[in-house]
């Protein structure tokens, strides 16, 4: 899951969010270091503060979403225009190798080829895995990335 953050203490909303994860979904046994990373899709908004945590669920990939939009509900995101600042954004990138299309959830996630912001910390976990529907290993999406937007890591998993 990516997770991403710039209103309030995007740090300390980050920690909320692991913590929220680990009790409602299950547990995140990798995190990647925090990313200090420019705003995507509208840019007069402070930067983001992102991280990539991988959780193990015995949830289905249907009732992992419904919980995350209720983690996010709960930490006050408030959705009111796109690419909008945010208290927590939480995505499913990955939910093993399921492909899945519908009008609330398509995984893998269709974004991830195009934003460094998420293959930067990506790769960082593992440059080696499989995007199910490419074929290409994160490495090779990272490579060929057109995004150029700043991400600068900032520290340990440790949010």
């Amino acid at each position: 899951m990516l997770l991403g953050s710039n209103l309030g203490d995007p740090k300390e909303q980050l920690s909320r969010a692991i913590g929220l994860i680990e009790q409602q979904l299950g547990t995140v046994v990798k995190r990647s270091s925090l990313y200090k990373t420019a705003a995507w899709g509208k840019t007069d908004q402070p930067d983001f503060i992102n991280m990539i945590v991988v959780c193990e669920t015995t949830l289905s990939s249907r009732m992992t979403m419904q919980t995350i939009l209720e983690i996010e509900q709960n930490m006050g995101r408030q959705r009111s225009t796109r690419f909008a600042p945010r208290t927590i954004d939480i995505d499913i990138l990955y939910f093993n190798q399921e492909v899945l299309e519908e009008p609330d959830l398509t995984l893998p996630h269709p974004a991830i080829p195009e934003r460094r912001f998420t293959l930067v910390p990506l790769h960082e976990l593992d440059e080696t895995l499989l995007h199910p529907v490419t074929g290409k290993t994160t490495a090779e999406m990272l490579q060929d990335c057109k995004d150029q937007l700043h991400v600068e890591k900032l520290s340990d998993g440790t949010a």
